[in-house]
């Protein structure tokens, strides 16, 4: 809702620059905000819409949640935002109201009623354009991001192969990211009676202790699937459920179920099947209790084993299967959107591209965090997807405040100069709003849960470097290298 608030708000200042009425000023603005606000918030929408085909319910039930407040982030940008700025008008800006500015075409009327160059001289537009890119655009390219739309016009080529280098050397430490679960004990960051508790309990009794794997097995079948359980190391006991013992399940042991001196209980039995109880010798959510588990599904494959141990395996087996089923969708929408916005194929496909670069940038940088810095003992599988969906379904956000307003200024005064007017125009407003986000998402590492903390570094390193590297640097000096086909294969491009 920022970044769109702040998207409007700056063009709204730029049209206050070129008009005196502040109704032809609003207007300007709600059109040329329109586009890039509807297609950003479509590509967040369709981005976390695809959580939908997440196995796991706290992931499908997040996507709609989150994409309706979208759809009302967009409503608040378009309507209720320009409405208050039209009732403050430059007061708004108080104490720095914009004026008008007749200057600020001058300089290109002038080039552009010029006779054409002849001869020799034919080169100069060409080398003005080149050298000094900046003086025929608007007033906001004087500061930082002019230097930067200049520093882009001369070396386009190294720009974007130096930044192209370091953001793969950084996605290089991809690999070292632990992202294949840990105990539920290492979720809580800092002190956790929890985990206190737990320790005292290993210290008198099996780890697995009150958190038992649970068996279902046929009656007839019981003593032998007891004799399987009891042969793997990392069972100490099993009990079976009965409802005439002391204690409503009985100990079950290679010579059957124990008698107390009496007579044995009657197993409780339930559509022909009984419920055993293994007491694994390892904390329900170490990865000894995990190997143990998977390893008594598979010397049981045709019986169900369930318990804490058990659903920590399948929640991490699906987060592992949703990720590589729902980024490739993410990455699939998400072009299909830019396609349309910018009526090309080559430039869309670039984009995403330096986006998913980006964001291996991110993990392998904060793979490296993790382990040698704040020394994490690893990562939930849902880290990589939740940051792959913020990074880059709101990533691509800038990338398409920039490129609609790059395509905006091409048709008008060619796709090279269309270039450096785009970036000089949005870098500030752009860089704030990535600022805003980073901030935003760094908030949430005061929390001290693992899965926040992660995320937190995750996405407010990876908007800030998507921000000042990505968007400012590569994208612009790619795009300014290829020239004019990066419109390919629309009209643009010839």
């Amino acid at each position: 809702a920022t970044d769109y608030a702040l998207l409007f708000v700056s063009r709204f200042r730029e049209e206050l620059r070129r008009s005196a009425d502040k109704g032809s000023a609003i207007t300007a603005a709600w059109k040329g905000s329109l586009e890039p606000i509807l297609a950003s918030g479509g590509t967040v929408i369709a981005g976390l819409l695809c959580l939908l085909l997440s196995d796991l319910k706290s992931n499908s039930t997040l996507g709609p949640v989150a994409a309706i407040g979208i759809v009302f982030a967009m409503l608040s940008a378009l309507t209720l935002l320009p409405a208050l700025l039209y009732a403050f008008g430059r007061t708004a800006f108080w104490p720095r109201a914009p004026r008008i500015d007749d200057r600020r075409d001058a300089p290109e009327e002038r080039e552009h009623s010029a006779p054409p160059a002849r001869g020799a001289l034919a080169f100069l537009p060409v080398a003005r354009a080149v050298t000094a890119p900046i003086r025929t655009l608007s007033p906001q390219a004087a500061g930082l991001w002019g230097r930067v739309a200049a520093l882009v016009a001369r070396r386009p080529r190294w720009v974007w192969l130096l930044t192209t280098a370091v953001l793969i050397a950084g996605a290089a430490f991809v690999p070292q990211l632990q992202a294949d679960g840990v105990p539920q004990s290492d979720l809580v960051l800092g002190a956790s009676e929890a985990r206190d508790g737990q320790a005292a309990l290993g210290e008198h009794f099996p780890g697995g202790s009150g958190s038992p794997a649970y068996v279902i097995a046929p009656e007839d079948e019981m003593q032998e699937t007891v004799d399987a359980l009891l042969s793997n190391d990392g069972v100490t006991d099993v009990s079976v459920s009965a409802a005439d013992a002391p204690s409503g399940s009985a100990p079950v042991t290679s010579d059957g179920i124990a008698s107390f001196g009496g007579p044995a209980p009657e197993p409780t039995v339930e559509n022909g099947d009984v419920l055993l109880q293994a007491t694994l010798s390892d904390a329900a959510d170490s990865t000894s209790a995990i190997d143990t588990v998977r390893a008594l599904r598979d010397d049981l494959p045709d019986l169900l084993v369930g318990g804490v141990t058990a659903t920590a395996i399948d929640t991490n087996d699906a987060s592992i299967h949703d990720r590589g089923l729902i980024i490739p969708i993410v990455l699939a929408v998400i072009l299909v959107i830019l396609m349309l916005l910018l009526r090309s194929i080559l430039a869309p496909i670039l984009l995403v591209l330096t986006t998913v670069l980006s964001f291996g940038t991110a993990m392998g940088v904060s793979a490296l965090v993790f382990n040698h810095v704040l020394g994490f003992p690893g990562a939930d599988p849902a880290v990589p997807l939740f940051g792959f969906v913020f990074l880059v379904a709101l990533g691509i956000d800038y990338n398409i405040f920039l490129m609609t307003r790059v395509r905006e200024e091409s048709l008008a005064h060619g796709t090279r100069e269309g270039i450096l007017r785009g970036l000089s125009v949005t870098g500030g407003v752009i860089t704030s709003a990535g600022v805003v986000l980073a901030a935003t998402f760094a908030a949430l590492a005061v929390i001290p849960i693992l899965f926040l903390a992660q995320l937190a570094f995750i996405v407010a390193f990876g908007v800030l470097l998507d921000t000042f590297v990505v968007r400012s640097l590569l994208v612009p000096a790619l795009t300014y290298d290829i020239g004019r086909k990066i419109w390919w294969p629309s009209r643009l491009s010839r």
